[in-house]
């Protein structure tokens, strides 16, 4: 039954109720038995919690104590596949991401570039590569293909290469624009996007949120967790190569920093700007966990690494001990989930009145699937006086 209610006052909006309340009592039982069950309610948890500053963490009985010296200015820790935060600190507060940003230009851009396809570099395209940029040594007049240049990108970070890429992709500001597009798609509120290789410019920044969220999209896409967890690879120069190795220390043990089990790499970054900064996952015992940190303001330029491995350590043995306290995915992603979990959950048909008012109908759904062209439609309009 479809019950649509269009008024232009107090009293013919009650004249509308009674008259359906009269409907749907004289309405036979048999034709309401089935009515539809309420919507599942949504997690027990608000992300509320992750706009607050400072640590937020919701132990329960048998959850052990946060790391205490863990110096970053921002990070979080979450479940990759539930997307729930088990715990953060300072979550959307906005820094620089240095090279960090590289994985949602990899998200924006993989999809649109064949990985087999070759492109002959010119220096036009290298020309706007920045001072002290990081680079794995793409060089003008010679032949590429994406596949190689996508693993300059995730193991040298490799701004040379994401120059190239940029430029096949549409070019540097068409490639901005669809950034900041698939950062707003992904429910990541805090990043603005300037240079897509993540080399410090005014105005750029993100959140540990946020680089959480693209983690969590790059572990869905195949290609791009293939590039990401790749240790060493081998780049073209010529009629040889030469090897690179992954600048994340976590992935392959790399200068003093052990490897740690487990990882699924990701990216990490360092401007003197950003400082040093690193987005990772790693897996144990059928859980995916993923932790960004943004800055550490204590020891050097490995710290970074220790207080990844410091806070994965703590998530994998407080999972099943914490409550949430936020989610990676986007508020209106979990709506929809709950309506498609819903049995038999009619919609909500929205109506507007003579006179602009927004009025909400009732759709009952009964157990006949002839029941619903059998509803009664009842409409209460006033019209305007004429003087």
């Amino acid at each position: 039954m479809v019950i649509r209610y269009l008024s232009r006052s107090s009293s013919a909006r009650t004249a509308a109720l009674a008259a359906a309340a009269l409907v749907l009592l004289s309405t036979p039982a048999s034709a309401t038995t089935a009515e539809p069950s309420p919507p599942k309610p949504g997690p027990a948890y608000s992300s509320d919690l992750l706009d607050r500053p400072g640590v937020q963490a919701r132990p329960g009985a048998g959850a052990p104590a946060l790391p205490d010296d863990v110096s970053a200015l921002s990070w979080l820790v979450a479940d990759a596949r539930s997307g729930e935060v088990l715990a953060a600190h300072n979550a959307h507060r906005q820094l620089p991401p240095a090279s960090t940003l590289k994985s949602l230009f990899a998200l924006t851009a993989l999809p649109h570039l064949d990985a087999v396809s070759r492109h002959r570099v010119t220096q036009s395209e290298l020309d706007g590569v920045g001072d002290g940029s990081s680079l794995v040594g793409v060089e003008a007049g010679r032949s590429y293909s994406v596949a190689d240049l996508w693993r300059g990108v995730f193991l040298s970070s490799g701004n040379d290469a994401v120059h190239v890429l940029a430029k096949l992709n549409g070019g540097w500001q068409q490639t901005v624009r669809q950034m900041r597009a698939k950062a707003r798609a992904l429910g990541a509120r805090d990043t603005h996007v300037v240079s897509p290789d993540g080399y410090d410019a005014a105005g750029q920044v993100s959140s540990a949120y946020d680089l959480a969220v693209f983690g969590r999209a790059g572990l869905a896409d195949p290609e791009f967790s293939r590039y990401c967890s790749t240790p060493v690879a081998k780049f073209p120069h010529g009629n040889w190569s030469y090897p690179i190795q992954n600048t994340n220390r976590l992935l392959t043990g790399a200068d003093g920093v052990a490897r740690y089990p487990g990882l699924l790499g990701i990216k990490n970054g360092y401007t003197s700007h950003a400082g040093n900064t690193l987005v990772s996952a790693a897996q144990r015992d059928g859980r995916t966990l993923v932790v960004s940190v943004m800055n550490p303001q204590a020891g050097g330029g490995h710290r970074v690494y220790e207080e990844t491995r410091a806070l994965l350590d703590w998530g994998f043995k407080a999972a099943d001990h914490v409550r949430p306290v936020g989610s990676l995915i986007p508020e209106s992603e979990r709506r929809d989930a709950a309506r498609a979990a819903a049995p038999d959950a009619g919609p909500a048909v929205r109506s507007v009145g003579d006179d602009g008012s927004d009025w909400t109908s009732i759709l009952l759904v009964s157990a006949g699937s002839v029941a619903l062209l059998a509803g009664a439609v009842v409409l209460v309009r006033r019209r305007r006086a004429r003087v």
